[in-house]
């Protein structure tokens, strides 16, 4: 029988990426964010693991708990809370040709954490209704109508090319 450890390394390796990217995503494009919540998912999925079916069940397991946990994280009222500064911080400018993914990731950064959440499971891993649906522990009626009103967002958030953002840019 395959080491537990041994075996949980191999998923983390053939994974990573695609779990930090997701994390990306889900925390509206704050990468400090999304290694927390890479780190908290693969705490859980390593406890869980003995338990987890490696053929198919471990990556549903863990969108399911990555998504959970983005959802959760996201209910805290210190990530609510506004941080005063005295200064603004200088915001460099991107390369030219990155202004429409960084547009994107601000709009996806502006949604509710459970349309964010079906747009990036549904557009980014390119999951079904049905798998959404499984994943998210909803109808897929419910994934339908949250897909659809989180691109209108995205849609009327993107009008002109250009991010309408909350106060200054």
């Amino acid at each position: 029988m395959p080491d537990r450890d041994a075996e949980f390394g191999e998923y983390l390796d053939s994974r990573a990426v695609v779990m930090r990217r997701t994390a990306f995503l889900l925390s509206g494009g704050d990468w400090h964010r999304a290694e927390d919540l890479v780190q908290t998912t693969l705490a859980k999925i390593y406890v869980a693991w003995p338990r987890l079916n490696r053929e198919n069940g471990v990556d549903a397991y863990a969108r399911k708990v990555m998504v959970r946990s983005a959802i959760d994280d996201s209910r805290r009222a210190f990530r609510r809370r506004e941080n005063v500064v005295e200064y603004l911080p200088e915001v460099g400018v991107p390369p030219a040709g990155v202004d429409d993914a960084v547009d994107v990731r601000r709009a996806l950064a502006q949604l509710p954490p459970g349309q964010r959440a079906v747009v990036v499971l549904r557009y980014w891993e390119d999951l079904s209704v049905a798998e959404t649906a499984h994943a998210l522990g909803k109808s897929e009626g419910t994934i339908k109508s949250q897909a659809a009103k989180g691109l209108a967002t995205l849609r009327k958030l993107l009008a002109g090319g250009r991010v309408l953002l909350e106060g200054p840019r």
